[in-house]
């Protein structure tokens, strides 16, 4: 199998994640009082069982190109737990007609889907 056209390097992976910790992770740190989950994991197995799941409702929509968009959040802060950062994945359906540009991406979510997030992140988070 061919290497996908939009991998990235190893050595622009781990700057990337540095930017994040130096700007917003300091940014979290100091508004929250406490470092934050900045990774989370998913195994093939489960993420490929949603991805098929999203495909199959989506032919059943008459969606050709469905995708899927992934979305940051933050779970209620309770007596018990902070409240660390999520992320949850939101099927999209092709864009049509006027909402369809060239200068963005255009897709629409599709709520006739559940989005999921079912996740592991680590504790303390791991550099990559």
């Amino acid at each position: 199998m061919k290497k996908p056209k939009k991998c990235i390097s190893v050595k622009e992976a781990r700057k990337e994640q540095d930017e994040w910790v130096k700007t917003r992770g300091k940014d979290i740190r100091d508004a929250e009082g406490y470092e934050d989950t900045r990774e989370f994991w998913y195994s093939l197995d489960e993420l490929q069982e949603y991805l098929d799941y999203v495909k199959e409702k989506s032919k059943e929509q008459g969606i050709e190109k469905p995708g899927i968009r992934f979305y940051l959040g933050a779970y209620p802060k309770t007596k018990e737990k902070k409240s660390y950062t999520t992320m949850f994945l939101s099927p999209t359906k092709e864009a049509k007609g006027e909402t369809e540009t060239a200068e963005k991406d255009s897709d629409p979510n599709n709520y006739e889907i559940e989005p999921y997030n079912t996740i592991t992140s680590g504790w303390p988070p791991n550099n990559y």
